[in-house]
């Protein structure tokens, strides 16, 4: 069945409404990335009484930096809004918004934290290991330019969550919660590291506990290589014999798991979708994976896949 933007959103403003009470008693664990966003305008021209009109497309952006090729070339950035960003924060700031218990355990700032997340920490508990990493996202009418720089990230380890936490917490927080998600594995380039240091010493430790979940994205593994891929994809079986693994994909990112795990993938109709996402499950050996590309999604289980 076909379904538009705005009955997807609608059915799921419903379940969550619906679910409140049960939100209300869930312990969420989400982590380990984080960033400060600066949202900025690249001036065109300048007035002398501070106005400005921005470059307004990508595309003459691009027009003006390949001008410049042989020479040099001068662009005012202009920021607009300085936000909380990442993956992890992001989902982890709506969880909190909507009446989860959130702990939430990233870099956000050390030794204090950025005041960009100080409205975050009202909602959440946090715990920071590292400073941000920094995004300067270029706004066009037609698209951002997501310039990263990411030497901070390269704080996010497992010498630091000891450092930071101790095991007997770490434990504890993994422990407690009913819903663990570990996102933007990308990004962070000892997280596979971690995942295997929490395999081997920190969930053997669980508890056991009905309707554990535990959430991956990968977050646009493009630029990582295909081995790292494929080492981090197959260590979600340790996972899964512990807590019910779900990973979720977007469309492109579905294309590159399939083609490491050698998998056919015709992601052009909701039942090729479906059938993508049940061939990924089978093959990760995990509770569920989901697809979304941009109109629609897909999910499979043991028992069904569906669109």
């Amino acid at each position: 069945m076909n379904r538009t933007r705005e009955d997807v959103c609608e059915a799921t403003a419903k379940k969550l409404i619906a679910a409140v009470g049960e939100v209300s008693k869930t312990k969420a664990l989400v982590g380990l990335d984080g960033f400060v966003d600066e949202i900025i305008a690249v001036v065109d021209k300048r007035y002398e009484d501070g106005r400005y009109d921005p470059v307004r497309t990508i595309a003459a952006f691009g027009a003006k930096i390949s001008a410049a090729a042989g020479e040099s070339s001068n662009y005012e950035l202009v920021v607009t809004q300085r936000k909380l960003g990442g993956n992890g924060p992001i989902m982890a700031n709506a969880l909190a918004r909507i009446g989860f218990e959130v702990s939430y355990v990233g870099n956000l700032g050390k030794p204090a934290l950025d005041p960009v997340f100080h409205e975050f920490s009202q909602r959440a508990k946090i715990v920071s290991i590292a400073a941000p990493g920094q995004t300067d996202a270029l706004e066009f009418e037609d698209g951002k330019l997501m310039l990263g720089k990411h030497g901070s990230l390269h704080e996010v380890s497992w010498e630091n969550l000891l450092a930071t936490l101790g095991k007997d917490a770490l434990v504890k927080l993994f422990d407690e919660s009913t819903f663990v998600s570990l996102v933007n594995w990308t990004m962070l380039p000892k997280m596979t590291d971690i995942w295997r240091r929490l395999l081997a010493d920190v969930f053997p430790h669980l508890s056991a506990r009905a309707g554990r979940t535990l959430f991956i994205d990968l977050a646009d593994p493009e630029k990582r290589t295909s081995e790292d891929l494929k080492t981090a994809l197959h260590l979600l079986k340790g996972f899964q014999q512990r807590v019910d693994v779900i990973l979720g994909l977007n469309l492109k990112e579905a294309i590159q798991v399939a083609d490491v795990l050698g998998l056919e993938f015709h992601g052009d109709t909701e039942d090729g979708l479906a059938r993508g996402a049940a061939h990924i499950r089978e093959a990760l050996g995990i509770a569920c994976a989901v697809i979304h590309p941009r109109q629609c999604a897909a999910a499979a289980t043991a028992l069904e896949s569906k669109s």
